[in-house]
């Protein structure tokens, strides 16, 4: 029996894992590499488990196209690129700079990692089409300058820089020429964009040209903030902006100030509480997201139960909840550690509490109206507070008036509002 030859694909996989950041990226990559038998991971590294994810991603990628060429780029590879070059399913490994310019992709060099803490400036990135969403990711912000005693990622992205204000307009208003009806402003850590510019603008002033010179953008999404860093200016934005989606993802980390201050974060309790009832006082309908960490070191069950309490405090209705992972080299991996056990079961108790209060609020939507974004054939897409809906017979890409009839598993079902009115 003769064995049929492997089929040659002649386009890129561009697999990206992690943050909205390397969303954005990845696009970039797909078109400086386009029609090329190729598989890019753009991998993370925010916790042991991503970075075992990109291994296994790795592996998957070299069973399912045997003849193509894979190349590691992102967080991880940039962290520990010797240990990727090592695989024996990896070609190449470029680091976190070089993936953004074309003389990293016409190139063979195995390894191709320089110094990110040298790196100053962003890449001139070109505009590029998000064929495979319907919101587009636009990078504004790169790097922190921030060392919290958990993270690694500022030794994969390296100290904050910012893409001048022209630049973002640029690729806004492209972006909205060629159809997406939504944006995404993402960075490493949003909130610090401006310092390294002439003038020293802040995200605020960012956004607020953005809005001027971008008349057509019909929504603009900011990723994850840190609330410390929300000044007047963007706070008003926030909440009185219409263009500006009435959903906050808050970059919290823990309810308990101990713990806070052992992670050297720079706010307490008492003012993320503060700020979410400002949010909410100033923009009823605007929701509340949230990254916490469940097991930091030293943390006991009281200190376990303020986290547990922030979820109503805040009223986080888009919890995103990780078992603490410890990473070589961080202060946090050499102080005492909760047992991963008690991280994975403090990490199931935030998640069951943050699961019933997000239940609570999409039940609250019932009988509402909702304008959604419809993201996928099916169809599914996001309402403006970013809550999941699922409605029939909506064009993928249309903003649409759907009216709320029910619930199912975190996933709101509706009716357009054409229909239900006519019912």
């Amino acid at each position: 029996m003769s064995i049929p030859p492997a089929v040659i694909r002649a386009d890129p996989d561009i697999i990206s894992l992690g943050c909205r950041l390397n969303i954005a990226e990845s696009e970039t990559i797909r078109a400086l590499v386009a029609g090329r038998d190729l598989v890019v991971v753009n991998s993370c590294a925010v916790t042991n488990n991503a970075v075992r994810e990109t291994r296994d991603r790795i592996r998957k990628a070299r069973r399912e196209r045997p003849s193509a060429e894979i190349v590691v780029t992102g967080c991880a590879a940039q962290i520990d690129p010797a240990a990727f070059a090592a695989m024996p399913e990896v070609d190449r490994v470029i680091g976190n700079a070089e993936k953004l310019t074309a003389p990293a992709w016409q190139t063979h060099a195995p390894l191709l990692v320089g110094d990110i803490m040298a790196t100053r400036d962003t890449a001139a990135q070109p505009v590029t089409v998000f064929a495979a969403h319907v919101r587009a990711f636009i990078e504004v912000q790169n790097g922190c300058d921030h060392r919290c005693t958990f993270c690694v990622i500022p030794y994969g992205r390296g100290n904050s820089r910012s893409v001048p204000a022209e630049a973002v307009i640029e690729h806004v208003a492209a972006s909205v020429d060629a159809g997406h009806r939504e944006i995404v402003l993402t960075g490493v850590d949003l909130t610090s964009y401006g310092p390294d510019l002439p003038g020293a603008p802040t995200l605020g002033i960012l956004v607020e040209r953005i809005l001027r010179h971008v008349p057509q953008l019909e929504r603009l999404r900011l990723s994850s903030l840190d609330g410390i860093e929300i000044d007047d200016r963007l706070f008003t934005l926030l909440t009185q902006e219409l263009r500006i989606m009435p959903h906050v993802h808050l970059s919290l980390q823990a309810g308990d100030d101990m713990i806070l201050k052992r992670m050297k974060r720079r706010h307490t309790r008492a003012q993320s509480v503060a700020l979410a009832a400002r949010l909410k006082a100033a923009r009823p309908g605007i929701a509340i997201g949230a990254d916490l960490i469940a097991g930091f070191p030293t943390e006991d069950d009281a200190m376990a139960a303020n986290t547990l309490a922030l979820i109503d405090d805040c009223d986080i209705v888009h919890a995103h909840i990780f078992p603490y992972s410890p990473r070589d080299d961080t202060p946090a991996a050499r102080m005492p550690q909760v047992s991963p056990a008690l991280r994975k079961a403090r990490a199931a108790q935030l998640r069951a509490a943050a699961a019933q209060r997000r239940a609570a609020w999409l039940g609250g939507m019932i009988g509402t109206t909702q304008s959604i974004l419809v993201e996928h054939p099916g169809t599914r897409g996001h309402s403006a507070n970013f809550a999941e809906i699922r409605c029939d017979a909506l064009p993928v890409g249309s903003i649409q008036e759907v009216s709320i009839t029910g619930m199912t598993d975190s996933v709101l079902h509706a009716t357009p509002l054409a229909l239900a009115a006519a019912a």
